[in-house]
């Protein structure tokens, strides 16, 4: 059976489509939300969503971050989101990886794609079998490889100028800060907060990753229900998404939130709900964009990528310090100072 590409209409997105392939057993949506910086680029997830519903609304969320996050960062890059239903230790196959290719290939240049959760640097290597517009390979001439390093120091950078904001110094040392997710981001972040001195309290559904974290790290471990209610300095959410809301809001006891999950408030009101209960809040997609920093060099074929990356780096930590500082000197919550400069650079670039 021919792999189906079927158009999805949506209300704010450039375009949305359903990509199925029988024979592969590929079933997923590519999401382009904007291309009016330049062509989308964002990951590809994979993940046992509950239903297509679920997995769209997934992918309609990230690809709407991605723009966000890739103008926050300076990039002349617009926001692009891809999602494959499915468990990827059990589901994924060379094959479906290489029809997923053929997909991105049809896009002619619109999307470019890279790796994201439940995916690795040789899972982007076989979709790159079947399409030019792949980043996150580990082997050619411009490649970039596991952007993990690269977004954990743009996190960790982000949590020592919240710091500096929420308690007059940007020195993590005896800080305590509650680490939500151990992937391959979040144990690259507690190898660096723990060189920074700062006291870890971790938690996350994979044994083996929180062994290593207790072994390595001295960190505290908590149950993962439990690590949005224990008492720290800092959370740092890189997990899931959504898990600042209405019901998690009133029971943080923290003083600030820096962490690298992507859209980690549910609702536009949950940033005024940090606000308001003095719990200042790093904007996620400032916080998270060290990795399509790195993942940017090979799309842009960047040829001196550490010099670029650390001054791409170094503008994103600028531009979360301006957000904070605009957002004490209004009153405001941090998020909606972020969206403003985001939507400044849009409507810049439009004139």
């Amino acid at each position: 059976m021919k792999m189906e590409l079927t158009q999805i209409e949506t209300q704010d997105h450039e375009q949305v489509l359903r990509v199925r392939d029988a024979d592969s057993g590929l079933s997923g949506i590519i999401a382009i939300h904007s291309t009016q910086l330049g062509p989308a680029a964002g990951g590809l997830r994979m993940r046992s969503y509950a239903d297509e519903a679920a997995a769209l609304e997934d992918a309609l969320r990230l690809s709407r971050g991605m723009t966000f996050k890739n103008a926050a960062a300076g990039l002349p890059l617009g926001g692009g989101k891809a999602v494959i239903i499915g468990d990827p230790a059990r589901d994924k196959t060379p094959e479906m990886l290489a029809t997923f290719g053929r997909a991105v290939e049809a896009l002619g240049g619109r999307y470019w794609t890279a790796e994201d959760m439940g995916m690795t640097p040789a899972d982007m290597a076989r979709v790159g079998t079947e399409t030019r517009f792949v980043a996150g390979l580990a082997d050619g001439p411009f490649a970039s490889g596991d952007p993990s390093p690269v977004t954990a120091r743009g996190i960790f950078n982000a949590i020592r100028t919240t710091a500096r904001h929420r308690f007059g110094s940007s020195d993590l040392a005896g800080l305590r800060v509650a680490v939500q997710g151990l992937g391959h981001v979040g144990l690259h972040l507690c190898d660096l907060l723990h060189r920074a001195g700062a006291e870890l309290i971790v938690s996350d559904l994979n044994d083996s990753a929180v062994t290593e974290a207790q072994a390595r790290f001295a960190a505290r471990v908590v149950a993962p229900e439990a690590i949005l209610t224990v008492e720290a300095e800092i959370l740092a959410p890189c997990a899931i998404g959504a898990v600042l809301n209405e019901v998690s809001i009133p029971d943080l006891r923290v003083q600030a939130v820096a962490g690298g999950a992507n859209n980690q408030l549910a609702t536009a009101g949950d940033g005024a709900r940090l606000h308001a209960r003095g719990i200042l809040y790093a904007p996620d997609f400032i916080a998270n964009g060290g990795g399509i920093i790195n993942v940017a060099t090979e799309i842009l074929r960047i040829a001196d990528h550490p010099s670029w990356v650390a001054e791409k780096l170094g503008e994103l930590d600028a531009t979360m310090d301006r957000t904070l500082t605009r957002a004490a000197q209004r009153g405001v919550s941090p998020n909606d100072v972020a969206e403003e400069i985001v939507a400044e650079r849009l409507r810049h670039d439009a004139a």
